[in-house]
């Protein structure tokens, strides 16, 4: 069994973390942790994701406090393929490149990386300053990797939902977690 966590911060974008966990849902072989923040909460009520916090909450296998610090995620003996922040804040960016592990998803994150385990950052913010750029290279010469939830038209999609689904399944990629709903270049050849 491989075991991904998800963290869903308060930056714009709760549905990228919904669908992903949506989509591991579905397949067998991925349990997933769950670190839902308060801000998180607020931000999909005001993005009206038609859930409920219960029922994100229900997406995952197991859901941690944010505040547990003594999770067993956030030690380098749990066993996991890495972690998804998605959406990543600003201030969880700042807090992964800084080390500052005042919650479960700073710390969980921190863990990943001493063990060098994957971290995708979905980091939605735009437009960046030079604070924002300077934290995402400490994040990255630390080993995570960056992925703001930008979307490909090459899949021509159609509606919002092919955007979301194409975006949060090329972030599963990175774990070599791969979803049917992800549309490949394909070039003239057959997909």
């Amino acid at each position: 069994m491989r075991r991904l966590i998800v963290a869903i911060t308060g930056a714009s974008g709760t549905i990228y973390g919904i669908r992903a966990l949506q989509m591991l849902r579905e397949i067998a072989d991925v349990e997933t942790h769950l670190i839902l923040s308060p801000a998180a909460l607020r931000t999909a009520a005001e993005e009206e994701v038609g859930m409920s916090a219960d029922e994100i909450r229900a997406l995952a296998d197991r859901v941690h406090s944010h505040k547990d610090i003594g999770a067993s995620i956030a030690s380098g003996s749990f066993k996991a393929e890495g972690m998804l922040v998605a959406p990543c804040s600003v201030k969880t960016l700042s807090g992964i490149a800084h080390c500052y592990a005042d919650d479960l998803t700073v710390r969980a994150a921190d863990v990943c990386l001493k063990e060098r385990r994957r971290v995708v950052l979905m980091l939605r913010e735009t437009p960046l300053h030079a604070g924002h750029i300077a934290l995402m290279d400490l994040a990255t010469r630390a080993g995570a990797i960056i992925m703001p939830p930008v979307p490909g038209f090459y899949t021509a999609p159609k509606t919002i939902d092919d955007i979301i689904n194409q975006t949060a399944g090329r972030a599963l990629d990175l774990f070599g977690i791969d979803h049917p709903a992800v549309k490949r270049w394909s070039r003239g050849e057959p997909a």
